[in-house]
């Protein structure tokens, strides 16, 4: 955990690929990324469910314990809401992740009230400070992604609800969708807590994130949403011709995915 919070001192702007599965995880870190964090959309529907909490927490699990099996690099697990609105349940969820390798989760508040968020970081500072451990949690406000403030009012909502994850004990602050320079400035100068943005139509130039105070910039689904495009052309094409079409030619070469996870 050490390692994954010292990515976070603001030297350089974190760059999170977000992978899907080991395969991907490994393919990121062969790349050079630093650390790497899953998409909790993407490792949805690789495993057939919905994105959204649809998702078993044990499945999510086991992914992520796959991941970390494969991976030198710190791993950093999107856990949506922690798949349980009773606090206990989502630490005891987390501290089997810890327990997998895991370094770092997203928790995020969707529609529910900051307090039930705020609640579920405590039980896990809790459960895992008397086990002798811990975790970086990257708290998620969802006030820009569904909404839940007029505009004009978002970055007062965001900073409302950061002092109460800080107090319960959070690491950092990620807020998807927020795009505009003053209010991207604003949340990082007043949030007290390393500030994480998504990729997002709009959003500003990684070097001026970085010059604006941003910490950490995530990939988010964007990576498994453009493969799964590609996927289905070349399945229509296979499925109506018996041709997959020219983008085979620029398929990784099965030595180099092999060498991807011969042992190290």
């Amino acid at each position: 955990m050490n390692d994954f919070k010292k990515l976070h001192d603001g030297s350089k702007l974190l760059h999170l690929p977000n992978a899907w599965d080991a395969g991907s995880a490994r393919l990121f870190e062969s790349l050079g990324a630093s650390a790497i964090a899953t998409t909790s959309a993407g490792v949805a529907w690789a495993a057939g469910y919905a994105d959204s909490n649809n998702m078993p927490a044990d499945v999510a699990i086991a992914v992520a314990a796959n991941i970390a099996r494969v991976l030198t690099v710190p791993l950093s697990v999107d856990l949506e809401n922690g798949y349980s609105d009773d606090a206990e349940v989502v630490a005891q969820n987390v501290k089997k992740l810890v327990d997998a390798g895991v370094s770092g989760i997203n928790l995020e508040d969707g529609r529910d009230a900051p307090e039930a968020l705020a609640a579920k970081i405590v039980a896990i500072k809790k459960l895992l400070g008397a086990a002798g451990k811990d975790i970086f949690i990257n708290t998620r406000t969802d006030v820009y992604l569904k909404g839940l403030a007029p505009e004009g009012e978002r970055v007062a909502e965001v900073l409302k609800r950061a002092a109460i994850y800080k107090a319960a004990g959070a690491d950092g602050l990620f807020v998807p969708g927020i795009c505009k320079v003053d209010e991207i400035k604003a949340v990082v100068a007043a949030a007290g807590l390393p500030v994480n943005v998504m990729d997002w139509p709009g959003r500003p130039s990684a070097d001026e994130l970085h010059k604006l105070g941003v910490r950490r910039l995530s990939a988010g689904s964007g990576i498994p949403q453009a493969l799964w495009a590609v996927a289905a052309d070349m399945a229509k094409g296979f499925l109506a011709t018996g041709d997959a079409g020219p983008l085979i030619d620029k398929a990784m070469p099965y030595g180099d995915l092999q060498a991807l996870f011969t042992p190290r």
